[in-house]
């Protein structure tokens, strides 16, 4: 165990500039990882060689070789492995350019993580419109194409602000900071951990890296980890610094057990994108079904149909902001309105309702196709108006207002500082689990519901029972709200310390610097 400690400790303790160099470098590879997976996606559009005739009838459909099977995966790992690297960085480099710290944000008339997600909105608002119309109307080539171009010219506007940018440096590698307290844990024990926490290891001077907008106070969770921190045989011996893998300080197994707290809660948001993994391919099913007639010349293209729910998250967002957290702010007394917790459980109850409509209105859909014997032909249009299907869809986006939006100010703020890349990551490992999981479940509706009573037949939506596919993630959501009530009910918010700097004048004299101490606990 010595070796293995020696080994991660050359790792962690790389000078920061060298660290902060070598993530930048690591983002790059990761961004050309990306761009080359657009590239890619792009030329197999663009060559016919690369992928299948089209097929209007959706008849006896000639189906893709395996080389071009293997063109397309390989771009979509590129695009996987690109994203992978910068998607759980983005947000939280972003926040790092403006103060983040609890007297900062509770002061400010705007929420960072509300005001991220309205302008995400504006550019897929423009991939479900202008994209989706150049595929439709001109080619997938250009539509394509445009997202290839657009992502290098990104890019190019990122590199040229660098200089602007506020880097924080490195304070060493968060999981080795877990897997020493973790093995000072077990060294110790057979330890008995003091009744009186002050009486448990710190060291600020040590943690000043780790801990810039507030230190962790001790909390009585996991009490086995405060072993961690229980000082024997002068290991805290001053000047020397201790072994932390033999003694680590409150704050760093605080670290854990803030990390620790947060995961039952995050990982209620799996089943949520599993309940909605496959809810765009099967609103584009539909929409492609029935009337979209905007004139007698314009029809919407059925892949738009979430312009819908993308405007419904950005006036929710902008309506959110300007008038329920003043207005819930009045009784709640929290400067954010209400808690993240409620937030969350405010979207899963709005994906529920979601599901609960889709149901009703895919019967109407098909009981429509049945009354004018349009069942067995699946190129027909059913005389029902797309817009059916809009209540679901702003329902849905209203899940993202309160859920996914309320998650993400949920992993940010109550996972420790140095440890919020990692858990903005778990916010995307959920999304890839919850993906996973719902293709499972649609593998598995596609099994046992039989080839002739298939709910999710592949050719022909009419055929199918798509509304027991929306009651049975009516009742996954279900039981999912309750394990997320039970889980907020035990959940503590994380006890800071923080250091606040105020500027103020006393006597005529100017005072910089003021230091005071507040303890940031959310409730």
């Amino acid at each position: 165990m010595n070796k293995v400690s020696h080994l991660i400790d050359f790792v962690s303790v790389t000078d920061p500039n060298r660290v902060l160099k070598i993530n930048l470098t690591v983002q790059l590879i990761h961004h050309i990882c990306s761009q080359q997976g657009l590239i890619s996606i792009t030329t197999t559009a663009l060559l016919k060689s690369l992928h299948p005739p089209p097929c209007p009838s959706l008849v006896d459909c000639k189906e893709a070789s395996g080389i071009q099977l293997s063109t397309l995966y390989l771009s979509l790992l590129l695009l996987a492995v690109g994203l992978g690297g910068t998607r759980p960085c983005v947000m939280n480099y972003a926040a790092d350019q403006v103060d983040m710290s609890k007297s900062s944000v509770e002061s400010r008339t705007w929420n960072f993580f509300n005001w991220y997600y309205f302008s995400l909105g504006f550019a897929r608002l423009t991939a479900v419109t202008v994209v989706v119309y150049v595929q439709d109307n001109v080619s997938w080539g250009w539509g394509l194409g445009i997202p290839t171009i657009t992502m290098a010219a990104a890019f190019i506007v990122f590199l040229s602000g660098s200089p602007l940018y506020k880097k924080v440096k490195p304070g060493g590698s968060p999981l080795v900071r877990v897997i020493q307290v973790i093995f000072a844990a077990i060294r110790k024990r057979k330890a008995v951990a003091p009744e009186d926490p002050s009486l448990l290891y710190q060291n600020q001077e040590l943690d000043s890296a780790i801990s810039v907008h507030g230190r962790l106070l001790h909390t009585p969770q996991f009490k086995w980890l405060d072993k961690a921190a229980v000082v024997k045989n002068g290991e805290a011996a001053y000047p020397s610094p201790p072994d932390l893998w033999k003694l680590a300080t409150v704050h760093r197994v605080e670290e854990l057990k803030s990390f620790l707290r947060l995961l039952p809660v995050w990982a209620a948001g799996i089943l949520l994108v599993t309940a909605n993994s496959h809810s765009n391919s099967f609103n584009t099913q539909q929409a492609r079904t029935m009337d979209r007639h905007l004139s007698s010349s314009f029809q919407i293209p059925p892949a738009s149909m979430s312009f819908f729910g993308i405007v419904t998250v950005i006036i929710g967002l902008a309506l959110y902001e300007r008038l329920f957290v003043p207005f819930a702010r009045r009784f709640t007394k929290n400067s954010a309105g209400i808690t993240y917790l409620q937030r969350m459980g405010i979207g899963l109850l709005f994906n529920i309702l979601s599901s609960v409509v889709a149901a009703l209105v895919e019967k109407k859909r098909r009981k429509v196709a049945e009354n004018h014997n349009l069942v067995d032909n699946p190129k027909a249009i059913v005389p029902i108006s797309v817009f059916w299907l809009v209540p679901q869809l702003s329902l849905h986006g209203m899940t993202e207002v309160f859920m996914v939006v309320g998650q993400l100010e949920f992993l940010y703020d109550q996972s420790p500082e140095s440890m919020r890349s990692i858990a903005l990551g778990l916010f995307w490992i959920a999304n890839s689990a919850g993906n996973y999981l719902g293709t499972l479940m649609v593998s598995l509706i596609h099994q046992y519901t039989g080839h002739k009573n298939n709910w999710l037949p592949d050719r022909n939506l009419n055929k199918g029972k798509l509304d027991y596919y929306y009651w049975l993630v009516t009742g996954i959501q279900a039981v999912n709200f309750v394990y997320f009530v039970i889980c907020s009910w035990c959940y503590s918010y994380k006890p800071l310390e923080e250091v606040v700097e105020e500027d103020s004048e006393e006597d005529g004299a100017d005072r910089n610097g003021k230091i005071e101490l507040t303890t940031a606990e959310k409730v």
